[in-house]
């Protein structure tokens, strides 16, 4: 983590990403990608130039997971955190919405370094995720999917 010094020095990075669930017979499942460095998380990337943030959260898991026809069902949250690139301290963040999708199949974008895509339920997703703070964007994620599937809470 960055000290308070260091964080002025930090050049802002911005993205946007989406968790996305389908609804089944045994509950909601969600979606994750394994990254090159072979860590499992959610589809992101960088907002481009005239794009809001919904848009480019929408556009990453298209290009990423292969899935066409997803549909955004609200902001999640924004997190934020601090790295280092090549010598350079990034400060990123990253504003996150719960997308839904009836299609299961998937097409990793390789050419970017994904090499995975999964549907987990949810207890399975908290334990397979490799981010600390990805796992607290999954949490809010289920709780809002649990409000929006009528139906038992599937948190078992």
């Amino acid at each position: 983590m960055a000290g308070p010094r260091e964080k002025g020095r930090a050049t802002k990075e911005t993205s946007a990403g989406g968790v996305v669930f389908r609804s089944t017979s045994d509950g909601p499942v969600f979606l994750l990608i394994r990254d090159s460095y072979r860590n499992w998380g959610f589809p992101k990337g960088h907002i481009e130039k005239d794009e809001s943030s919904e848009e480019a959260a929408l556009r990453e898991v298209r290009e990423e997971t292969g899935l066409d026809n997803v549909a955004a069902r609200g902001k999640i949250e924004t997190i934020d955190w601090f790295f280092r690139f090549r010598g350079k301290l990034i400060h990123k963040v990253c504003h996150f919405y719960l997308m839904e999708s009836e299609a299961g199949k998937t097409k990793p974008q390789r050419d970017e370094g994904i090499t995975a895509c999964r549907w987990l339920p949810i207890e399975k997703a908290r334990t397979v995720i490799s981010y600390g703070n990805a796992r607290g964007v999954l949490e809010h994620a289920y709780q809002k999917v649990v409000e929006l599937i009528p139906g038992p809470d599937f948190n078992r």
